[in-house]
């Protein structure tokens, strides 16, 4: 078995981008205030450490203009997770200006510093003291030049909405945009000035209404398959009817008898091309095509024995005390497999990107969580310098990390090239499941004991593709092992897979939290009760009994027939606890989620508002991978290509949510995009438990397999 470290390299490996360097980035600039500072060991920066995430001169994040405008410029993407906001906000309180007065440019290659991609929920925990820095960095340097200009002591100054004056001269006033005057200026500050204390922000902490939101509304937000430009064609693009077919003969003769049509092959990339979509659809049905498919071995049915048999060399989590010795001592032993399916990623908007050449260089449009990923695809797929790339991200309709695979912007580019004009790829929701980079299929094996007192003596636990994110336990527990098998990826699994929104905490925390209430059950214990004696950590205790106050929760054993349930988590440095409640009808099988309390215990909240939407956003998708979504397939081929099969949470499931965020404003913000729904599977599946004293092992949680559960 391989140590491994506990880095969440299910987000980074394969991410990294090339830097810019200083020079370069200095000539993309024309006016306003240009911020350069060093990485020092300042508190913030102090905070998990990128690994080559960043180029030495990323720090240049602002631009004042002579206007008193104040752009933000960010490789972060706005994907409808609030950063166009919370972003914004971090940077004016630092910087002292109105909210309304930042304009933020955002995942643009050749504007933007360089950044690894959007995932993870590292906008605010782990990207946002770099902004900070250079805010604070940018408003000491205007300080300093009005203390030069006036001649005054810089202890005389004071800055209020961007404008700075002199306390004992109030004649001595001036704006950021009349001192830089449109120009760059380049300075240098040492010793670096300190981000502000918690107790000096006037904006992070307060609850602010999306600056985004008007536009989404409205409809006048951009989107990748919005932008139209001249000359531009769509492509419909040839795809096989399973995955690993063969193309064995090909015919667009028929096709191409329709006016205007062009027909493209490059390689193994086959479209169809036309200034109107739905004629480039029309000639693409004409083209006639015979694929040999593999003979189909693996299925949804033995996709788990499949994982099992192909798992490769375990890799230790975490571990203490031995297994052997936690055996001898155990009274009871509970052993239980979970099992959870291929899932989709199902963003609102799919894939979609237009590329057009100018020259040697071409400009992308792409929807993508890592513009400076695609970048780089780019630039290999048609052999070109990195630097003959731009990427421009619209606003992004929802990732889930789904985005972080660009093979559209790829097709778009070659499309382009050989075109000679600007080309359209927008997928069909056919194409958005087809290549898909789904959530892993994953098994999770747990063996447990209990002393004769109910107390836990050992905790067995073995987790196949889903990720080790999540696997590690909080309780006080004196023989423990974590292993994992295999983490996200398309070898040795079947498919090709990715992360999906808290990669591999869903699957963990379903596996976990399942068996904890089962060990509950033996101790004869209410499951909350049971938890809060042998939580090993004081602020995953302070978080549950929260939760347990906003419900109201009344201890009972299990099964009590309630239908309540509890699950706990950690995800992104967040710690969160959920207690729900279902209610399950015994002749259909059917679950409804009537309420759910969520607190969640983030550090310093940006935006009260912002966080809980997310919270409720990560309720009501995570309903979806509980109770419903399931991709189903034989061999390479895929059964669930539309909505029609594929079922998403809809408004007739919306449960009571109540979120409750626990103040603690003086720790570094974390992770708030993902850690809700990390809970969403161990609580309903609890829930179910207690009201009809049945246990699913297998996500989704469908009426089909409670029903088989309860006659078992």
């Amino acid at each position: 078995m391989k140590p491994i470290d506990q880095m969440e390299q299910d987000f980074y490996e394969g991410l990294i981008g090339r830097p810019i360097d200083r020079r370069a980035f200095l000539k993309r600039f024309g006016g306003g205030l240009i911020v350069f500072f060093a990485i020092g060991d300042g508190s913030l920066l102090a905070q998990q450490r990128p690994r080559q995430w960043y180029p030495t001169d990323f720090n240049a994040y602002l631009i004042i203009g002579a206007d008193n405008r104040v752009t933000c410029l960010v490789g972060k993407v706005e994907m409808g997770q609030g950063v166009i906001t919370s972003l914004a906000m971090q940077l004016a309180d630092e910087l002292d200006v109105p909210l309304d007065r930042v304009d933020m440019v955002m995942g643009d290659t050749d504007r933007c510093p360089w950044d690894m991609g959007t995932f993870g929920s590292l906008s605010t925990r782990q990207f946002s003291p770099f902004l900070r820095q250079a805010a604070a960095e940018a408003r000491a340097i205007l300080i300093h030049m009005a203390a030069q200009q006036w001649n005054r002591p810089i202890e005389q100054l004071q800055v209020k909405d961007g404008l700075i004056f002199d306390v004992a001269n109030p004649a001595n006033r001036i704006s950021y945009g009349q001192l830089t005057a449109g120009k760059v200026i380049e300075r240098h500050l040492d010793p670096k000035p300190s981000v502000k204390k918690p107790s000096e922000f006037k904006i992070v902490g307060q609850s602010v209404l999306r600056t985004d939101a008007r536009l989404k509304v409205t409809g006048e937000a951009k989107f990748a398959a919005d932008i139209q430009l001249p000359d531009m064609l769509y492509a419909k693009i040839l795809r096989p009817p399973a995955h690993w077919a063969t193309l064995k003969q090909l015919d667009t003769t028929e096709a191409e008898t329709i006016e205007g049509v062009q027909i493209v092959r490059d390689g193994d990339l086959i479209a169809v091309l036309h200034k109107y979509p739905d004629i480039a659809e029309r000639a693409l049905k004409k083209i006639k095509a015979e694929y040999d498919i593999p003979e189909p071995k693996v299925n949804d049915q033995n996709i788990f024995d499949h994982l099992l048999q192909v798992a490769g060399e375990a890799r230790v989590v975490e571990q203490d005390g031995t297994i052997e010795t936690g055996e001898r001592e155990a009274a009871i032993t509970i052993e239980a497999t979970y099992l959870n399916s291929y899932i989709s990623h199902s963003p609102m908007e799919p894939h979609a990107a237009v590329a057009k050449f100018d020259g040697e260089k071409v400009t992308l449009w792409v929807s993508t969580q890592g513009p400076f990923t695609v970048k780089n695809e780019v630039a290999e797929a048609l052999g070109i310098a990195p630097e003959n790339v731009r990427v421009i991200t619209p606003f992004v309709g929802g990732g889930f990390g789904g985005k972080n695979r660009n093979l559209q912007a790829v097709e778009a580019a070659r499309l382009a090239r050989r075109a000679g004009k600007p080309v359209q790829v927008a997928w069909s929701r056919f194409e958005e499941f087809f290549y898909d980079a789904f959530r892993p299929a994953a098994v999770v094996k747990i063996k447990s004991g209990l002393s004769s007192e109910g107390a836990p003596v050992f905790w067995d636990y073995n987790v196949y593709f889903a990720g080790r994110r999540g696997s590690q336990h909080f309780y006080r527990i004196p023989h423990h092992r974590t292993l994992e098998y295999n983490g996200i990826g398309p070898e040795p699994a079947h498919f090709v897979t990715g992360p999906w929104r808290a990669p591999g905490n869903n699957t963990n925390t379903f596996a976990r939290e399942s068996h904890i209430d089962m060990m509950a059950e033996k101790a004869g214990m209410d499951p909350v009760e049971y938890r809060l004696k042998y939580l090993r950590d004081e602020k995953m205790v302070r978080v549950l009994k929260a939760a347990a106050e906003r419900f109201g929760y009344q201890p009972a054993k299990l099964p009590s027939g309630r239908g309540i349930g509890v699950a706990l988590g950690i995800d992104a440095g967040t710690y969160v606890a959920l207690i729900a409640e279902v209610e399950v009808n015994k002749t259909t099988g059917q679950v409804q989620v009537k309420r759910v309390v969520c607190a969640q215990d983030m550090g310093l909240v940006v935006n009260p508002a912002g966080a809980t939407l997310q919270v409720e956003g990560c309720i009501m998708m995570g309903l979806g991978y509980a109770l419903a979504e399931e991709i189903h397939f034989n061999g390479g081929q895929i059964f669930d290509t539309n909505f029609d099969t594929y079922e998403l949470p809809r408004f007739s499931w919306l449960p009571k949510i109540e979120t409750v965020l626990i103040e603690d404003r003086e720790a570094a913000p974390q992770g708030g995009g993902e850690p809700a729904i990390i809970c969403m599977g161990g609580v309903i599946a609890n829930a179910i438990y207690d009201a009809i004293g049945v246990r699913l092992f297998q996500l989704p949680m469908t009426p089909q397999r409670i029903k088989a559960a309860m006659k078992s």
